[in-house]
């Protein structure tokens, strides 16, 4: 959520000059001449469309559409009544202070709840800002509430720049608030009062307590998530091991096992079969709340591609999707080798951190992983987080486990060579440079001459004179390699 640009020094040292500036800006549009200057883009922008939705700038008002017994059912139900305790303790004091109303909309414009002192009441009802009206742009023009619901940002507008000539005395500020779960618009929070007690922190004042609401409503999610969890994990338990998981009545995975899945699913009411990005297919089953999902077993539309990576060589790095070899570039490897390493995805912040340290940029990192998916295809490389969705078969990883678990002819077997040694990405940098020193004290403790002279083979140890030393201690005298490690120990030295 973007904070709105701060009021015009010239508002702030004289109110009704500025407001008499902005009167002669907004005369001069309607009328098609040139005027002292432009209006600012979000305004000009919000006039544009309101004027298209025939708003009368003269004489419109906005309308009434529901009554008090109509409201309280609404409000009732409303998402946001949850939070209303938090702004009122954030805005209505403040609001009393410097003489403002404090509204709270529906994502329509609507006003559900308004405080504040009973003075500015009055004069909000004197021109039809009071709960039951709407006050969306097509409603009644531009507007802080409708324009912020307009846009999705926080916006503070200053009195002629409310395009409904009944407004121009009044000034105010407001932020949307999206639900957690969908990202939707619930509605928007309002600060409303007389211009000349606009301040320039009011615009900050109102995006923080739509955050602060946000988060309340993400905390509450959070709640019910967990009670759904431990409600429903019967249902997942019982798939006895087989891939599946536990969603939220809007398709979150709540939980799964025995499978990758993206953040959300796309389900529809009441169940039935679903594809997943990758082409894999799923059964979803409705629950009292929520759904499980089961996923299908076989069918090609199921199969997961087979993701090889041969990254560990002196030489050229090989890619192959499903025996078919993929020529990449290097970046692209990189980006294949940090994905393999975190299976569970990456953020494109994350990604570029690791890619480029503190100068990357995401927007960069996305133009990468959408070529690289054209190369292997959607359903190899993921997103939200980026992540591999194939079965992958990466050398680097193989020797990870040989390293935690297997002898040292196993580590050697695997390391064939520095990983993508041409890479200075500095997350892969650091792997290459741990993996190198962990696979070099392997085969230094082995004692074993087989195992030395494979890593001596490498880039890695053909310059290491604690290996040449170690070949020379451990090779017979007889075994013609050994001459072959003097010789070369010797033009070293």
């Amino acid at each position: 959520m973007n904070v709105a640009e701060a009021p015009d020094p010239e508002l702030l040292r004289d109110p009704e000059a500025y407001a008499r500036l902005l009167e002669h800006v907004r005369e001069a549009v309607l009328q098609g001449v040139p005027g002292p200057r432009a209006p600012r883009s979000v305004v000009s922008d919000s006039w544009h469309r309101s004027l298209s939705a025939r708003v009368d700038p003269d004489e419109g008002e906005a309308p009434f559409v529901y009554d008090t017994g109509d409201l309280a059912a609404l409000r009732e139900g409303h998402p946001l009544a949850p939070v209303l305790p938090v702004l009122r303790q954030m805005l209505v004091s403040i609001a009393d202070d410097a003489e403002h109303v404090m509204i709270v909309t529906d994502a329509d414009g609507l006003i559900l709840w308004r405080e504040g002192a009973t003075g500015q009441l009055l004069r909000g009802d004197q021109v039809g800002l009071v709960e039951g009206t709407r006050w969306s742009e097509a409603a009644i023009g531009t507007n802080a509430m409708g324009t912020a619901l307009a846009t999705g940002e926080p916006v503070q507008i200053y009195s002629a720049e409310h395009l409904v000539r009944r407004y121009h005395t009044w000034t105010c500020a407001a932020a949307p608030v999206r639900d957690p779960e969908t990202g939707v618009l619930l509605g928007s929070i309002d600060v409303s009062g007389p211009l000349r007690t606009v301040h320039p922190a009011m615009i900050s004042l109102v995006t923080a307590t739509a955050q602060l609401a946000e988060g309340q409503l993400r905390a509450q999610l959070a709640v019910r998530d967990e009670q759904l969890r431990r409600v429903n994990m019967p249902h997942l338990e019982a798939l006895r091991g087989r891939p599946g998981a536990l969603l939220s009545a809007g398709g979150r995975v709540l939980a799964a096992q025995a499978c990758l899945l993206p953040s959300t699913v796309d389900v529809r009411r009441g169940g039935g079969t679903v594809a997943l990005p990758d082409g894999r297919l799923a059964t979803v089953e409705p629950l009292e709340e929520g759904y499980l999902l089961r996923l299908s077993s076989s069918g090609a539309a199921g199969r997961r591609s087979r993701l090889r990576l041969e990254y560990l060589s002196d030489g050229a790095h090989s890619t192959t999707v499903d025996g078919r070899e993929v020529p990449l570039t290097l970046r692209h490897a990189e980006i294949l080798t940090l994905l393999a390493l975190h299976p569970n995805g990456l953020s494109a912040e994350r990604l570029a951190l690791q890619l480029y340290g503190e100068t990357g940029n995401p927007v960069t990192v996305r133009a990468e992983i959408h070529r690289l998916r054209s190369q292997l295809g959607a359903s190899v490389v993921q997103t939200r987080p980026y992540r591999l969705a194939a079965d992958v078969d990466a050398d680097f990883t193989r020797a990870r486990t040989s390293l935690r678990s297997g002898s040292a002819a196993d580590v050697v077997r695997v390391f064939r060579g520095p990983l993508l040694p041409e890479s200075e990405a500095p997350a892969v940098r650091e792997e290459r440079e741990t993996l190198t020193a962990q696979v070099r004290q392997v085969a230094l403790n082995s004692d074993d001459p087989a195992v030395l002279w494979s890593f001596w083979e490498t880039a890695c140890g053909v310059d290491d004179f604690a290996v040449l030393d170690a070949l020379l201690r451990t090779l017979p005298a007889t075994d013609p390699r050994r001459a072959a490690v003097s010789a070369h120990r010797a033009r070293l030295a």
